[in-house]
């Protein structure tokens, strides 16, 4: 079974983080919610608490298919100026492993810690201005290598559904849906 973390940062985006968690449990995909923080309580962008399954700190050693990074002007911020995020992050890139931004967190994240390589990549409002390291792509979802982002809340079903796809390869039908979700995704 393909195993995802999603990263959890103080101000993070909810919609962004649920809907994805959402589609990959549909889809038969183990989602291991990761607290970058000491507790495992996180509170969201729209101060919804929440609490994650671990602490990134407790987990950091376990091997993951991919990682998911949602945006949130907060809480992409706190991803990008923790050093134990980044380090968590370069080690899946460098295994090869999905890394999954949406939103500010690939400009934020990857692109402030030279993390995008010069993939192409896409974030939400022009914060692609202050990136050098990558090539910005104005798409809802873009595909490079193992990077998959995405553009931002409005589109977190094509991103969520895209790494679902990623993920399970062959065993996804052409036209990906889950259960009770009315909602045609074609690739």
């Amino acid at each position: 079974m393909k195993k995802v973390a999603v990263l959890l940062a103080p101000g993070f985006e909810e919609g962004e983080a649920i809907v994805t968690i959402d589609i990959l449990h549909r889809l038969k995909i183990k989602v291991e919610t990761l607290s970058c923080t000491s507790s495992k309580k996180v509170v969201s962008y729209h101060n919804i608490p929440m609490v994650a399954d671990n602490t990134l700190k407790k987990a950091f050693d376990t091997n993951y298919d991919a990682v998911v990074l949602p945006g949130g002007p907060e809480g992409s911020v706190f991803l990008a100026n923790s050093q134990e995020v980044v380090s968590f992050v370069r080690r899946h890139d460098e295994a090869g492993k999905l890394i999954c931004p949406i939103c500010s967190a690939s400009a934020r994240v990857l692109g402030g810690n030279g993390l995008l390589k010069g993939r192409r990549y896409v974030c939400s409002g022009d914060l692609w201005q202050n990136v050098s390291d990558g090539v910005y792509v104005d798409q809802n979802v873009v595909e490079d290598g193992n990077l998959i982002s995405g553009k931002g809340f409005g589109l977190v079903f094509d991103f969520a559904f895209t790494i679902a796809t990623r993920l399970l390869g062959d065993s996804v039908p052409a036209n990906v849906h889950a259960e009770h979700i009315y909602y045609s995704w074609q690739e």
